[in-house]
């Protein structure tokens, strides 16, 4: 079963932060240049929360208000889900189901060291089932009369 280690081992352990205090139009700009849906917010070294393009829609747009002028923390996701480097992909796919979240930064002990997105996990996942299918169609080849 493949662990999250696995997925950081992949796509690396690059992680996007920004602050309680920048803006959320600085935040957007950061996640518009690194192509990223969500960035960590740091103070002080440790993760106090996680703002998305979601954030943005709902507490933004929705409400009228506008990012040039509204801090992070005031939008942020505060109550930070995140996972370790040993659990397994398909632990974090219920988890993110069960959360309704998209983003989940891997931690070890109070130290971030990853982050892992829904389209990471699933892109995981499809290049399993894309092995066990190559390797069943080649059981099937080597134990069948079929060619």
């Amino acid at each position: 079963m493949k662990q999250v280690k696995h997925i950081l081992g992949t796509k690396g352990y690059d992680v996007w932060s920004t602050t309680p205090d920048a803006s959320v139009f600085e935040a957007l700009e950061l996640m518009a240049a690194k192509h990223v849906g969500a960035l960590v917010v740091l103070k002080g070294g440790r993760v106090v929360g996680l703002i998305s393009e979601r954030d943005y829609a709902r507490k933004i747009i929705l409400k009228g208000r506008t990012s040039r002028e509204t801090p992070v923390k005031e939008i942020m996701t505060s109550r930070v889900i995140y996972v370790t480097p040993d659990q397994t992909i398909e632990s974090c796919m219920a988890l993110m189901t069960e959360t309704h979240i998209r983003h989940l930064p891997v931690m070890i002990d109070e130290r971030l060291i990853g982050i892992v997105s829904i389209g990471d996990l699933v892109k995981a996942i499809i290049s399993d089932q894309k092995a066990l299918i190559e390797q069943l169609e080649n059981y099937i080849l080597q134990h069948t009369s079929i060619t």
